[in-house]
């Protein structure tokens, strides 16, 4: 065989193993069909026909060529194997425990749960939302209160979040002090100073038997158990602050709740915490979720999402995000708050943990933890320790002095890790996977001793009082049938599946959602997440032990300083408004350290997210809104006046590229420009990078900081609305005002920066999934990916344009990676609305577009490069039916209360009523294209009354009995 003839085949075999050609969509055939259609010659044409010729790239990405699955697993692993997975007994909110192999296989790693989007179109969301309202029933019963949100990012942000919340709510009192008890744990405390900082705030850390009776403040946080372990009535406390006119959060560890008394009973008016230790991996700091409780009066002003009861169009019972308009997307610059990302995925997954065990299995897990902590304690004091606290839960904090050090040590030298609290003394938290040996193995380690312990368990029995008798709890919890059916493996598994079942993902369909970028999340990709050499580290663990984690950061780092064109990148934001804050954050650093305090103004286009400006807002600046013109750019003109009437006041502009409208704005070098001109910052935001990459760097256009949802362009799942991450990139010159961490120390950034994020690296343990997303994809294909999303916008807005208007397009007529419908005329020739589209395409098996935003009236539709041909002409085929359905209204062949858009979506159980009587046949409603004989996935409910379920506000579980009876 000819050299010639092998290079060939070698060259074949290469592109049939190559991970790039799975990753996107259309092969070469479909690629130049596609091009022929858009009438250009190649990619690179149409590149240059969309992106403007002044940003342009002209060299190569500066990564690393493509490898295939199976070397860049294998170069993953091999960097895995550098973490060192002591036992850990640190505590601080992170403990180890046992994912139950129902939920880890069938839920974790299932993309049926991990590639759903957010539940804003909820008859095809009720397994999500189901999953959810157990969440928020959970959280109730545990801490006694009257309503929880369906999860937060992590402990120390709801902990910010229900400060913020605590002001908003205590408009009499006009003190801007927050107190926090001393034993709060360190990591939440930093968090709310940095928040507390740029809302104007002064923190007080004090101890609340001596510090609060004579301190005026509007809230107040307290830690249950406290931070050392301490288990303490907080009844007393808590009547204090309320004396003031103020209110108490109380930061609760869930594991403690199943023996402990409820902080609702003491009188706390937010509960907050997170769910890691119901079966969620430590992963080195995340993702977990937190959970929200409060009163029932501030419902209107809590953060977050909450899921709530109504009905259907028919009256059956169906489940909806209640209150949306409270979401940032919608209230822009009146939000609560900038938080969008919750973290649903984990959130389900702790409620699949306490629904498997059920009340009596979860009570026997904290009743073992506790009795092995009592044991230890017994123990170590038979061997002369000495405990700080004699009423405890599951953490010990013991007097060691002098010691300490070298105790801290002999730990380390047996692969354990204890809390070094403060130089003086050391903690010990025991969890679900402690067993009767590891407490041996404590007591000998700390005193050097071996101990008869099942004498001391003997006595125990008996004597037991580490938790004081007012405080055991009596209050009844997880008494819904929910929890108390699904204990076998296989009831849990069906149930698991009948959830699945109800909602729409991309394991079954495209989601074409503008910015939104819902694309492959490939298996390859996932596989690591739940390795325990990532899954099982604490993330205050010493770096020692942490060397493989720290080399992923740095390589990921170095990935994205590639991509954007920055010269740093922080991974701390574990959200895309996480990452929104932390820029923010650091343009304000930035202009204190130079003195220049007057800037205080944001200038943020009419066309951006809804969470640029509630950020500004979080921040401490001022919300300058800005045009956009006839085309849907920004309006130069009306930025040049504003910058004329407001000059060194503008501390920044936050700008979207290429636009929410969905093109690549010719003036986006003069606008950073003009905005640099009077010295200030401009901020990108990175919602559409994944029309970038390869293509344009913001970091080397103009940008001085943006934020990337690694949940978007680099391939880490939505998970039904969370995980999320919010890296942000950052110039030179912002690079030493970066996010820090008073635990674990972040390189090169000092602690005066403050800390957005719980934990160090944010959500460390799916940087993974980004870190196999560029390996795979190298420096070629990167910019393919880029190229192909492009395309395939343009090739979907081609094949629509002429039923419906596309709104707005660029220079040469093309769009991004997205494009706008205008159904505006179409709303006024026939009724039919955005809203009844979205609902109809349920019927054909896809979820909608982005409905009214950034423009009411229009979808918005981004098919992303991992959508092959046939996927894109399956959805124009029922957007195109959709349309000849909307003509035949105008047309009064179907009325306009009588016809398929009106009534969508259709169930199972409107064709199989005997007595249909519609103006459409069941074909029509049911099947109304063809390849829906082959496949069809029914809409649970039919269309949810909003309207009903917020007057008739229910957010936690319904009996099953009331679902029977619809």
């Amino acid at each position: 065989m000819s050299k010639a003839v092998v290079s060939q085949t070698l060259s074949v075999l290469e592109n049939h193993d190559a991970f790039i050609g799975r990753h996107i969509g259309p092969n070469a055939d479909q690629r130049q069909a596609m091009l022929q259609a858009l009438g250009v010659n190649s990619l690179d044409e149409l590149i240059e026909k969309t992106v403007p010729a002044g940003i342009r790239k002209t060299d190569d990405l500066d990564l690393a060529d493509a490898k295939d699955e199976t070397a860049a697993l294998a170069e993953l692993k091999t960097i895995a194997s550098k973490n060192q997975l002591f036992k850990n007994y640190i505590g601080m909110g992170y403990h180890d425990t046992i994912v139950p192999n129902v939920v880890l296989r069938n839920v974790l790693e299932n993309p049926g749960w991990y590639t759903a989007y957010t539940p804003y179109q909820p008859e095809i969301a009720q397994g999500r939302l189901e999953g959810l309202l157990n969440f928020q029933q959970m959280i109730v019963d545990l801490t006694g209160m009257d309503l929880a949100n369906a999860s937060m990012l992590d402990e120390g942000t709801a902990a910010a979040e229900a400060m913020a919340m605590c002001k908003r709510q205590m408009k009499k009192n006009k003190s801007d002090t927050f107190f926090v008890a001393d034993d709060v744990h360190p990591q939440t405390l930093a968090v709310v100073k940095t928040r507390a900082e740029h809302f104007g705030f002064e923190v007080v850390v004090g101890n609340p038997d001596t510090d609060l009776a004579d301190l005026e403040c509007f809230g107040a946080l307290l830690q249950y158990p406290g931070s050392t372990g301490q288990v303490r009535d907080l009844t007393d406390i808590i009547e204090t602050v309320h004396q003031k006119n103020a209110l108490v959060t109380v930061a609760a560890d869930i594991m403690s709740l199943l023996l402990l008394k409820a902080p609702g009973e003491m009188g706390a008016d937010v509960v907050v915490g997170t769910n890691q230790r119901f079966g969620v991996p430590m992963g080195f700091g995340g993702p977990h979720a937190a959970f929200f409780a409060f009163r029932d009066k501030y419902k209107r002003s809590a953060p977050g999402r909450i899921i709530g009861v109504s009905i259907d169009a028919n009256g059956k019972q169906a489940l909806r995000m209640a209150m949306q308009t409270r979401e940032q997307h919608i209230r822009r610059e009146k939000a609560n708050s900038n938080i969008c990302t919750s973290q649903v995925l984990l959130a389900v997954m702790s409620v699949f943990y306490a629904i498997y065990h059920g009340p009596e299995g979860l009570n026997r897990i904290a009743n073992r933890i506790h009795r092995l902590t009592a044991i230890l304690a017994e123990a170590l004091k038979a061997n002369g320790a000495e405990l700080a606290f004699d009423n405890f839960f599951d953490t010990l904090t013991l007097n060691t002095g002098d010691k300490t050090a070298e105790i801290y040590q002999r730990a380390l030298d047996a692969e354990i890790n204890l809390r070094n609290v403060n130089g003086e003394q050391l903690g010990i938290s025991l969890n679900e996977t402690t067993t009767l040996a590891d407490v041996e193995q404590l007591v000998a380690v700390i005193c050097g001793a071996d101990t008869d312990l099942a004498a001391l368990d003997a006595k125990l029995a008996a004597e037991n009082n580490a938790i004081p008798a007012q405080l055991v709890r009596e209050q009844d919890y997880m008494t819904h049938e929910v929890f108390n059916s699904y204990h076998s493996e296989t009831e849990m598994l069906r149930y698991l599946k009948r959830l699945e079942s109800k909602d729409v993902a991309l394991n079954h369909s495209m989601i074409p959602l503008g910015s939104c970028t819902m694309k492959l999340n490939a298996t390859a990709e996932m596989i690591p997440v739940t390795w325990p050499e990532f899954g099982k580290l604490h993330p205050f663990a010493p770096m020692e032990q942490a060397q493989g984690y720290k080399q992923l950061f740095e390589e990921l780092q170095s990935m994205l300083e590639a991509c954007t064109g920055y010269d740093a990148v922080s991974l701390q934001p574990n959200a895309g408004s996480q990452g929104e804050y932390a820029g923010l954050v650091a343009i304000k650093k930035y202009f204190e350290s130079k003195k220049e305090f007057d800037r205080s103004i944001c200038l943020i286009p009419s066309s951006a997210h809804g969470t640029n400006p509630a950020s500004a807002q979080m921040v401490g600046m001022k919300v300058v809104v800005t045009d956009c013109d006839s085309k849907g750019n920004v309006d130069l003109d009306d930025l040049k006046a504003k910058i004329e009437q407001y000059g060194e006041q503008i501390a920044c502009i936050m700008v979207t590229y290429p636009s929410t409208h969905g093109v690549f704005e010719e003036g986006i070098t003069e606008l950073c420009e003009m905005i640099h001109a009077v010295g200030g910052q401009v901020y990108i935001d990175g919602a559409n990078m994944n029309a970038l990459v390869g293509v344009a760097a913001p970091g080397k256009f103009g940008g001085d900081v943006s934020h990337l949802n690694l949940h978007k362009t680099f391939c880490i799942p939505h998970g039904g609305g969370g995980p999320g991450m919010g890296p942000i990139g950052v110039g030179e010159h912002l690079k030493p005002f970066l996010p820090a961490h008073p635990v674990q120390p972040v390189p090169e950034t000092e602690v005066d920066n403050g800390t957005i994020s719980a934990a160090p690296w944010g959500s460390a343990s799916i940087l993974p999934i980004s870190w196999m997303y560029v390996k795979m994809m190298g420096r070629h294909g990167m910019k393919s990916a880029t190229e192909h999303a492009i395309l395939n916008a343009n090739y979907v807005a081609n094949k629509l344009a002429e039923h419906y208007p596309i709104l707005y397009r660029g220079t040469n007529g093309f769009v991004a990676h997205e494009c706008l419908l205008d159904l505006r005329p179409i709303k006024e020739a026939s009724g039919i609305t955005e809203e009844d589209i979205a609902k109809r395409l349920m019927d054909f098996g896809f979820h909608a577009p982005t409905m009214s935003f950034p423009v009411a009236g229009t979808l918005m539709i981004e098919p992303t490069e991992s959508e092959s041909q046939a996927e894109l002409d399956r959805f124009v085929e029922a957007m195109i039916i959709i349309r000849k359905e909307i003509a035949q209204v105008e047309a009064g062949e179907y009325s306009a209360e009588d016809n398929p858009l009106h009534n969508a979506p259709h169930t199972q159980d409107d064709v199989m009523n005997a007595d249909w009587d519609r103006g459409y046949s069941r074909e029509v409603a049911g099947r109304p294209a063809s390849w829906l004989r082959d496949h069809k996935v029914w809409p649970a409910v039919n269309r949810i009354d909003n309207v009903y379920g917020d007057r008739n506000l229910i957010c936690t579980c319904p009996t099953v009995e009331s679902y029977r009876e619809d």
